[in-house]
């Protein structure tokens, strides 16, 4: 049992990885696993993977060790967004959408887009903002359950206990 006390464990947050850090992670307990000269097949099994990527990623590191196994930095242009501009985004997302003047607590990729370009300065295109939103900050598609505003739980509740077998019976 830890000595610290449960408040002092709680106040660590941890941001989640991004697919590209998953990978990497997959690929660095690979290089751990052929160090101790495991099979491919067992590997393959303990990270999850084809054999035929576990097979790959070997004759990379039998090249190269862990070092050819780890992520290299994207080519092309560089993000519009540095790292300190979307954590600062990501807190902004996290206050909610009401905090930022909409209706509805409910993000869009036009609304993000607006409160990245508050936030930032920086006007992103829709497929920028998907990709901020899903590679960057880990966050995937959640669509609302539709289900009208006016609804009456306890009135449905009283017509299905008592209406509806009546109307069953035919009466």
């Amino acid at each position: 049992m830890s000595s610290q006390p449960q408040d002092a464990v709680a106040d660590v947050s941890v941001l989640p990885l991004t697919r590209p850090q998953l990978a990497e992670a997959r690929r660095m307990r690979a290089a751990e696993l052929f160090e101790q000269r495991r099979p491919s097949s067992e590997v393959a099994r303990a990270v999850g993977m084809r054999p035929e990527s576990v097979r790959r990623w070997k004759r990379l590191w039998e090249q190269g060790g862990a070092e050819a196994l780890r992520r290299r930095p994207a080519t092309g242009r560089p993000p519009k967004l540095d790292d300190a501009q979307v954590e600062a985004v990501r807190a902004a997302l996290k206050q909610g959408a009401r905090a930022h003047g909409f209706e509805a607590d409910l993000w869009t990729l036009e609304r993000v887009g607006v409160v990245v370009e508050r936030v930032t300065g920086v006007t992103l295109a829709r497929a920028s903002v998907w990709r901020l939103l899903t590679g960057r900050l880990g966050w995937s598609l959640q669509r609302p359950r539709r289900q009208a505003v006016e609804r009456d739980e306890p009135e449905i509740a009283r017509w299905v206990a008592h209406e509806w077998p009546r109307i069953k019976r035919g009466r």
